[in-house]
């Protein structure tokens, strides 16, 4: 089975920044869509951030567009999301996934990111942005 682990969450202030990593163990890694998911208290997962197996092309919900990046360093199987410009409606917990490779053009081709997508979850790193 496929593992993953999430850290870097935290508390943070509105505004302020925060940087999630994913550290993802198995051989074909390189080969894996990689996302980032959320989940808000009382909400469903929704997704963030999706990433190209090559890292060369990324796709981003509309609410985090332009203040969040997602990359990733495939010789370290690790993920990562960079968050900025943080406001109190991103509170959530925070999943990062892994799905086949064929699964980001499926995204992208669909405009949504779902999770059903993908078959490898981490535990979650909780993000708390205080106003």
């Amino acid at each position: 089975q496929v593992q993953l682990v999430e850290s870097g969450g935290g508390p943070v202030q509105a505004g302020g920044s925060l940087r999630l990593s994913c550290t993802v163990s198995g051989y074909y890694y390189a080969t894996y869509s990689m996302a980032w998911f959320r989940q808000a208290p009382g909400k469903e997962r929704e997704g963030g951030a999706t990433i190209s197996p090559n890292g060369e092309i990324t796709y981003y919900a509309d609410s985090v567009k332009g203040r969040f990046t997602i990359s990733r360093d495939n010789p370290k199987k690790t993920l990562y999301l960079q968050m900025g410009s943080l406001k109190p409606e991103d509170t959530a917990i925070y999943y990062c996934a892994a799905g086949g490779t064929a699964i980001f053009e499926t995204i992208r081709a669909r405009g949504e990111m779902r999770v059903g997508d993908f078959f490898g979850w981490g535990q979650g790193t909780q993000v708390t942005v205080s106003s």
